[in-house]
Formats: structure tokens, C-alpha cells, sequence
């Protein structure tokens, strides 16, 4: 809400958007302030309510893909992900089809040691359990591309079950985790229409 407020905005809403890690936050934002949203938009990461459901299940499809979650918490994980030139990161970005420029893009700001840390951080201070949240009331995108290495059908299906307000759910084929960096095009067109019909008055 700072943010908002530093910009000039605090008494209007506005419109999220968050992926991945910021998508964890962004459903957060929606639970603990809905009225200050004009509207949601999520990329790969679904509801924490869903996801944990997911990860509980006996198949461990869920699990297995978000092993890495637990990896980011040891204390040598940034060594780890930044060793042999950011090797990780560009193996990871690569087998979901980001494009080389983006990769770099990404590597650039990711590669620094400080900034990696600092990300870090983020998952070190929510531990490995994700709270759970009520059901999200502002109206709702989710995008979810059904190559996501790191998000199962199960998790991404089952985030309507926790949206109480409009909800859209956009399955993008053949798109891997990095939607934004696959498809810009598509996401923004997406995005775009989902602000339009939910105008921030």
C-alpha cells in the first residue's frame, strides 16, 4: 500500500499483477485488502490454498515440482544458483523456453550475488509452509501456461475453487513457466482485456 500511496494513488484502487513469487504476494495483498483492488492477475503461481492441496497429494506430482522451494532455504543456495555463471538460472530459463535475450535479461539482474541474496530472503522469511488464505473476492485472472515445470494441472485447476468474485482461468498451451517472456504478446492482450473490464473506479 506504500507503494501505492508514493506513487500519488493511495485513496484510488489499482490493478495487480504478480507472478511467481510475486504472485504469492499479490494473493496475499488480495486477502488482507480487497477493497483497495480493482482487479487480480496472476501468472503460474495458484492460490496458496490450492497449491497446498496439490502438494498434498499422494501422487507427489505437485511436491517433486516444487522440490527447489526447499533448496532456496539453505543457507549456500545463492553460491548454488549463481556457481559456473549463473548455470542454474540459465538451465532453468532455457528449459522453459525464454527466449536467449530475455535469459541475459534475467541473468543480468539475477546474476548479481546482492540481488540474488535478497531474493532469497523473501522465501528464507516464509519458510517452507505456505499460510493459508480465504477465498479471494476481487475479480480474478489466472494465467497458467501447461508446460509450468514448477505448477501441476491439480494446483492450477483447483485456484477457481478459492475465487469468490469473477474469475477467469487461462490455460496457455505448450507455454512453460515464464509466460511473460514466451508470450508477451498474449499475456498482454490478456491482461489488458481483464483491466478494461474491470475499470479501477
Amino acid at each position: 500500500m506504500n507503494i501505492v500511496g508514493a506513487c500519488g494513488h493511495a485513496a484510488r484502487r489499482f490493478h495487480l499483477v504478480g507472478h511467481d513469487w510475486g504472485g504469492s504476494l499479490a494473493w496475499a495483498i488480495a486477502d488482507r485488502h480487497p477493497q483497495r483492488l480493482a482487479s487480480l492477475a496472476v501468472l503460474s503461481r495458484p492460490h496458496p490454498n490450492a497449491f497446498n492441496r496439490a502438494l498434498a497429494m499422494p501422487d507427489g506430482d505437485q511436491a517433486h515440482r516444487s522440490r527447489h522451494h526447499k533448496a532456496f532455504l539453505d543457507p549456500d543456495a545463492c553460491a548454488r544458483l549463481l556457481a559456473d555463471d549463473s548455470r542454474w538460472l540459465r538451465e532453468r530459463l532455457k528449459a522453459n523456453n525464454v527466449p536467449a535475450a530475455a535469459i541475459e535479461r534475467h541473468v543480468t539482474m539475477l546474476g548479481d550475488p546482492a540481488t540474488m541474496e535478497a531474493a532469497l530472503t523473501w522465501y528464507r522469511a516464509r519458510g517452507a509452509i505456505r499460510t493459508p488464505l480465504g477465498n479471494t473476492s476481487v475479480p480474478t485472472l489466472y494465467i497458467w501456461g501447461d508446460a509450468d515445470d514448477t505448477v501441476g494441472r491439480a494446483a492450477a485447476e483447483a485456484t477457481g475453487d478459492f475465487v469468490s468474485a469473477s474469475y477467469r482461468f487461462e490455460v496457455l498451451p505448450d507455454v512453460g513457466h515464464f509466460a511473460a517472456d514466451q508470450v508477451p504478446d498474449r499475456v498482454s492482450a490478456l491482461l489488458l482485456e481483464h483491466i478494461g473490464r474491470n475499470p479501477a473506479t
